[in-house]
């Protein structure tokens, strides 16, 4: 950053900024522990043992610094190459119709719970609501660092069981929905589109009207001809807005499936081929009667508490998989 001349390419200073602010957040929490370590280590050597009011301070504050130690050894399992990322996350409603819509929007919930528990801000880029109630299918821009450290974790057929609140005689119902998370990518990624493989389409956007909703055919889905990828967005305030954040999303689903095919490649060469999951083997099950749990069937971590988990608070579970995958052995 000290070179002369540095800050005439506004474009490379700042991804250099950037790249050095995200060194800065994962250095100095280490640099700070270490210091307070350090004094801590340095009272305990002039302690003596009727000094009762300094050592429960002391003690205070190992369990502090252990708190802080433990947050900064769990960011070591982001260590993957997006994991620093904004996330796009899509959520589509299985077979089952209202039931499977209803339980969509409850994850649509859910994952906005969550996002604004870890300070990330969640914009619905595009949403097919049910005919009855719910939504079909949602699309959601996850904007915040580590965002697709943690949600990549989510990626999966997730599945309830409750008393249904739109059966008159309130038998109990299952209901799937699949979840997909992919990283934001750098808009310098080394992918190249060609315009004649993308069918671009306009349509009405389908929100539910007044000032604030676009009432012209503003929405607009883009079509990759060769892989049949599509990605769409309704939500921004002009077509142009709308095309630039489909262009985004399909780059990045475009991106993620090559990255897919190449990892499943090595994984047939260092352990042969694996099975494929079906839309069956669901990741996690959220029972809500006849008694109240929450199962991750990856890790076998289970909690009672399926009201805290459905408002967002699925952190252990995150948390849970990701120690697994590291532990995992190819």
């Amino acid at each position: 950053m000290s070179e002369p001349g540095f800050w005439e390419d506004a474009q490379n200073s700042a991804k250099v900024v950037i790249h050095l602010k995200g060194l800065k957040s994962t250095v100095e929490p280490w640099e700070a522990a270490f210091k307070k370590y350090q004094e801590l280590g340095d009272f305990a050597e002039i302690l003596k043992a009727d000094d009762e009011e300094l050592i429960r301070g002391i003690n205070k504050d190992i369990q502090s610094l252990l708190g802080q130690v433990e947050k900064l050894e769990f960011k070591t399992l982001f260590s993957a190459e997006f994991d620093r990322n904004s996330a796009i996350l899509s959520i589509n409603a299985g077979a089952g119709g209202t039931e499977s819509c209803d339980w969509a929007n409850m994850l649509f919930r859910l994952y906005c719970r969550f996002a604004e528990n870890h300070g990330f801000v969640a914009k619905t880029i595009d949403a097919l609501p049910g005919e009855e109630a719910g939504i079909k299918n949602v699309t959601l821009l996850i904007d915040g660092e580590y965002a697709y450290g943690y949600l990549k974790a989510e990626r999966g057929v997730h599945r309830l069981v409750r008393i249904s609140p739109f059966d008159a005689n309130k038998r109990r119902h299952t209901s799937f929905a699949s979840v997909d998370v992919i990283p934001e990518v750098p808009d310098d990624i080394d992918l190249e589109l060609d315009e004649k493989d993308l069918r671009i389409d306009v349509y009405r956007s389908k929100g539910a009207g007044g000032q604030s909703v676009n009432t012209t055919d503003s929405a607009v889905r883009i079509t990759h001809i060769p892989s049949g990828i599509v990605a769409q967005c309704q939500n921004e305030r002009s077509q142009y807005q709308n095309k630039q954040m489909a262009l985004k999303i399909l780059k990045a689903r475009i991106y993620e499936r090559e990255r897919e095919k190449k990892e499943q490649e090595l994984l047939k060469q260092v352990a042969g081929p694996k099975r494929k999951i079906e839309w069956g083997s669901q990741i996690r099950s959220y029972i809500l009667h006849p008694y109240n749990m929450v199962k991750d069937h990856r890790t076998g971590l289970e909690t009672g508490d399926a009201a805290r988990v459905l408002d967002g608070a699925i952190d252990e579970f995150i948390e849970a998989y990701l120690r697994k995958k590291v532990t995992e052995v190819p």
